[in-house]
Order: structure tokens, then C-alpha cells, then sequence
């Protein structure tokens, strides 16, 4: 092959050209300079790899363009956020920029990659055709909400979070549009989601763009239903989330508030004066202890964003990274304190309190219970734990708090944590010492009978593994919401001290002898036989008279009961069990 080129130019260039030209056309190349008849350079075609590298070209590596230089200063750009004005003041709220939380999360190499970056580009960049004159404070990178997919505790999760500094965390169409990708991708990729929310919620003056578009900020709560337990989605929140910025963290599975940081609410203060006339604090509205006390909207509180991003460790290892996978198991633990000393625990009479927890640090694995809720509902003890390495989800009555009898809140809270566990296939241990449920004019106007009703129904439906355990009262219906013998537990096991019945020796005695223990005139041969009768009563609903008459499996020594739910958990590990075929149930 002949090429001629210009006159001026040098016998190296010519040489240059000449050795390229034979790698790129697989020729000998002669280069004639300018209207010279002989060649000033020759190349021989390349015999082989070894000898393009023998001719040395690899040692003239191309450098990135102008293009791509330009591209990653735009890039650079984009991460600082929005005006600095506003990124000055997150220490001020003890808060971290989006892009350092983010690296908190993530680490220097979890951030697989971000999806968006560029979103809204046009409407603020000075290198964009479209801004005719650059207003640092009117900045929109990646249109506020980061997007993207990383690595987070060895698993791999989709995510999103607010940069505060942009418009207050607030949510347009290109924003909104990336959220609802990061959903859908989630749910193709069968990944957790994770929520990292700041957001005051939809930008006003934009909502024509995005509120009520079937594309627009409506579909979150949409694909929210779609991803419900399908995927677990965790919600962590930083900041005021109002309006619509709030539906998130309560559609997530699970929601972690920061103290002195985060509250929700579906107005704020200021709307919430213009509407009603009250004056309230954001705090009083809907910060941490509004939700995880009284709402029940919220899981947990973390002290600070480490404490919270620990919190959301912790959980995620109880978790499956979605329903057509079983839960990670571990390798297993001594429990914090020996199985031996749960007898000595429970006490003998049924009307006497003691703390749940300490029967359940005997029986899990050590340091592995994660509680959920703790404040909301504390009559019934709800969290994650392991036994023997394997997760399981725990459904305990609490005596130390109100007697361990079943309010509202409390069947509310242990329906959510049943219905939960059962989609991400978490077996179940139900503890149960309760007198039932609570009776009065209050907690029917709370609700009483429509959050047992739930609370029953979740259990009913639950198809995971299930071990039901009397550990010392069973009364009332408090049998039927903890998994008793007629809601196909895999066992109903009893300690040595545990009573099933409809009702407890006391009520019973009244309801039964009221009449005739009223004719007796001395108090002491009163007091006497109502003993006579309450011993009597007791020997009817005890243990063993269950075993004997095989209401239950089976009466365990406590100091065996670890080892017993062990065995039977690997036992009824793949255990199928059928419902109807119907669409859906209609309790919700």
C-alpha cells in the first residue's frame, strides 16, 4: 500500500504514520512525503500480537479527549450538590451531606453505580444551551435524588436518598421518574430497597409535571404495593418528611427514625396552623416518639445517622434478599445466659410479673435478638433472632407490662410482624403468658375486637414454620392469637408451669361460685374454699392435663426447651402447607 502526504511533513511523522497504517489495514505501507518518488517510510504488515508489541505501539497509550475531560468536570460538578449556602448549614443540623451519607452506607468501593446523574440538567447548568445565565443558587444536580445500586453488609441493594441542599430535598418529574425506576429495577433485579429519605415532600410550583401524571409521584406508593413483599424495602429517615415525602417510610417493611433529626407527618406545622388553628412543634407533630410510641409507624431510634445505618446492618441479616429465597443463616451461638435457669424465671403463680426478655435470652443465640417496635404495643414483645444460626421471628406476651394482656396496639403491632415474617419466609416462635385480651369500654372504642381479629388472621395465614409455646398462661382468645392448636403450629409445646383456659382461676371462681361462696358468713371458711377452688381449677387447665388429653404435644423441661425448638425447626425447615385458592383474604 502507497500513501503520500504533505510536503512538511518529518521523517519520524512519516515513519509513524507508516507503522499505524500496517497494523490498522494489515499491509505493508510505503509513505512518499510531498512529490518524492522514493518512499521515506515502509512498515511491514504485523506477523502476530507479539510483534505489535515488539514494534512498540502499546507504548503510545491515547489519552482521554476534550469531551471526556469536559464530561467528567460536569460530573464533578454535580456532586458537590446544590448552593453551598445550603450545604454549609447540614452541620449545623448534625447531618451529613447526601454524597458523604451515601459514602457512610456504601464504603470507597460498595457504590456499584448511580443511575441519573444528569437528570434536569438542562434547567440549571451553565454548560447547558439551555441556561442562558448561570445562578449558582438556583442549582438542581441530579435534580435532588440520588439513585443507584451498591453494596451494603456483603448485600446488594437498590437505593435512593434526598440531597437536602437541593430545594430542600424536594421531589419533581425527573426526580420522581428516577425513583420510580430505582422501584421498578428493585423488583426486576429481586434486591432490597432502600429508602434514605430528607424530603419536604412534591415542589409546588412544579406538581403539574409529576403529582397526579400516571407516571408521577402517585406510582411510588403504587410500585411500594407491587414491592411489598416481594422485596424487602427499609426505610431510614434524616430529616421533615411531609405530605407525600411520608407515605415512603410507612409503606417501607421497616422504619428507622434518627433523634433530634427526622420526623414525618402528613402536614406540617405550618399547614397544620393554617388548617386547624393548632400550634404545634415538629416534634409534637410527628417526631421519633410520636411514631415509635403511639403511631406505631416507626421500627426503631437511632441515635445519630452511624447508629442508624448499624441498626439497618443488623436487620437486613434477618432478611432474605427476597420471597423466593429462604433467610441467610449464620453459625450458631450460646445463648447470653444458660436454658437452665428458665424455670427459676417464670414464676409458679400466673399472676405474678417477670420480663419475657430473660426467657428469650436463653433461648436465642447470644446478642442475636433485634427488636422491632419496642415501645409501641409493649405488651406483646416482637424482633428478629437466631436459633442455632437460623432466623427466626419472635412473637412473645410481656408480663412486666400490664399483666401481658393483648391491647390494640399491641395485636396491631404483632399482626404487622406476623404478616411480615411469613412473605419473607422467616419461621415463627410464638412465647405466650397472657390472660387474653383486654375487656373495657376504652379499648373497645380503640378497637379491641378488629386488631385481634387481624392480629388471628396473620397468624391463620401464616405458612412458615410455626412452634407455639405455653410458657406459663394461655387464657381467653390470647390461645388463639399465639398459634395455639387450632392455628396449625408445627408444635404447641408447654413448660411445666403453663395453664390453657378460658378464662384464669379468679374470674373463673367469680363467674361459676359467686353465688355460693356469698353464703358464707365466716371470711376465713370463705377465703378457704375459694382456695379449695382455685387449686381445683388449676389442676383442670394445667400442663399436664393438657398433654394427658393431647391438646398439646408436648410438656418440655425448660432447661431442654432451646435444644427442643431446634430439633423441631430443622424438622418442619420445608414444611408445605396449603390454603384455599382464592384471590385474597378480606381482613386487612
Amino acid at each position: 500500500m502507497k500513501v503520500r502526504i504533505g510536503q512538511d511533513a518529518t521523517d519520524p511523522e512519516a515513519e509513524a504514520v507508516a507503522r499505524v497504517l500496517a497494523v490498522h489495514v494489515g499491509d505493508d505501507v510505503e509513505v512518499y512525503v510531498g512529490d518524492e518518488d522514493t518512499p521515506s517510510a515502509t512498515a511491514s504488515r504485523p506477523q502476530s500480537a507479539e510483534a505489535v508489541r515488539a514494534d512498540g505501539l502499546e507504548d503510545e497509550p491515547l489519552e482521554p479527549t476534550d469531551r471526556e475531560v469536559a464530561l467528567r468536570e460536569e460530573i464533578d460538578d454535580i456532586l458537590e450538590g446544590g448552593p453551598e449556602k445550603y450545604r454549609q448549614r447540614l452541620p449545623e443540623q448534625d447531618k451529613l451531606f447526601v454524597r458523604d451519607r451515601i459514602d457512610l452506607w456504601f464504603g470507597d468501593d460498595g457504590l456499584k453505580f448511580e443511575d441519573g446523574k444528569f437528570a434536569n440538567f438542562d434547567a440549571w447548568h451553565p454548560d447547558s444551551p439551555a441556561v442562558e445565565e448561570y445562578d449558582p443558587d438556583t442549582r438542581l444536580p441530579a435534580d435532588g435524588l440520588i439513585t443507584g445500586a451498591g453494596d451494603f453488609e456483603g448485600r446488594t441493594v437498590h437505593f435512593m436518598a434526598n440531597d437536602f441542599t437541593v430545594k430542600a430535598g424536594s421531589m419533581a418529574e425527573r426526580g420522581v421518574e428516577k425513583f420510580l425506576r430505582m422501584q421498578e429495577r428493585a423488583l426486576k433485579s429481586g434486591r432490597p430497597a432502600l429508602y434514605l429519605m430528607d424530603s419536604s415532600g412534591g415542589r409546588i410550583d412544579q406538581q403539574s409535571g409529576f403529582f397526579a401524571n400516571r407516571e408521577g409521584i402517585g406510582k411510588y406508593y403504587y410500585n411500594h404495593s407491587r414491592l411489598s413483599g416481594a422485596v424487602p424495602q427499609i426505610c431510614v429517615l434524616y430529616g421533615p418528611c411531609f405530605a407525600g415525602a411520608a407515605y415512603t417510610p410507612v409503606f417501607a417493611d421497616f422504619t428507622i427514625m434518627v433523634e433530634g433529626m427526622s420526623s414525618m407527618a402528613i402536614a406540617s406545622p405550618r399547614m397544620v396552623r393554617m388548617v386547624t388553628g393548632e400550634d404545634i412543634s415538629v416534634e409534637d407533630l410527628g417526631g421519633p416518639s410520636i411514631h415509635t410510641r403511639h403511631s406505631g409507624s416507626a421500627d426503631r431510634i437511632a441515635d445519630d445517622e452511624q447508629h442508624a445505618r448499624e441498626l439497618v446492618a443488623e436487620l437486613i441479616g434477618y432478611l432474605p434478599d427476597n420471597a423466593d429465597e429462604k433467610p441467610p443463616r449464620v453459625d450458631s451461638k450460646r445463648p447470653t445466659n444458660s436454658p437452665q435457669g428458665i424455670d427459676a424465671v417464670v414464676p409458679e403463680e400466673p399472676d405474678r410479673s417477670y420480663d419475657m426478655h430473660e426467657v428469650i435470652d436463653r433461648l436465642v443465640d447470644a446478642d442475636s435478638f433485634f427488636e422491632l417496635k419496642p415501645a409501641y404495643g409493649p405488651e406483646i414483645i416482637t424482633g428478629y433472632a437466631r436459633i442455632d444460626g437460623r432466623p427466626v421471628g419472635v412473637i412473645a406476651n410481656q408480663p412486666i407490662e400490664r399483666a401481658g394482656a393483648i391491647f390494640p396496639d399491641s395485636a396491631e403491632k404483632a399482626a404487622e410482624f406476623v404478616w411480615k415474617s411469613d412473605a419473607y419466609n422467616i419461621p415463627l416462635l410464638y412465647l405466650a403468658d397472657t390472660p387474653g385480651f383486654m375487656a373495657g369500654s376504652q379499648v373497645e372504642k380503640e378497637g379491641i375486637l378488629e386488631q385481634g381479629k387481624k392480629m388471628i388472621y396473620a397468624t391463620s395465614e401464616a405458612t412458615v414454620p410455626k412452634q407455639s409455646v405455653v410458657v406459663r398462661k394461655a387464657y381467653g382468645a390470647g390461645i388463639y392469637a399465639m398459634s395455639g392448636p387450632a392455628y396449625d403450629p408445627e408444635s404447641t409445646l408447654a413448660l411445666p408451669s403453663g395453664e390453657i383456659a378460658i378464662m384464669g382461676p379468679e374470674a373463673a371462681i367469680n363467674a361459676v361460685y359467686a353465688n355460693k361462696l356469698a353464703e358464707y358468713d365466716d371470711e376465713d371458711e370463705r377465703a378457704e374454699r375459694e382456695r379449695e377452688l382455685r387449686e381445683a381449677y388449676r389442676e383442670e387447665i394445667d400442663a399436664h392435663r393438657m398433654a394427658s388429653e393431647v391438646v398439646i404435644d408436648e410438656i418440655v423441661p425448660p432447661s431442654d426447651l432451646r435444644s427442643e425448638l431446634i430439633q423441631r425447626f430443622e424438622v418442619y425447615e420445608d414444611v408445605d402447607k396449603q390454603r384455599p385458592t382464592k384471590k385474597h383474604g378480606t381482613v386487612l
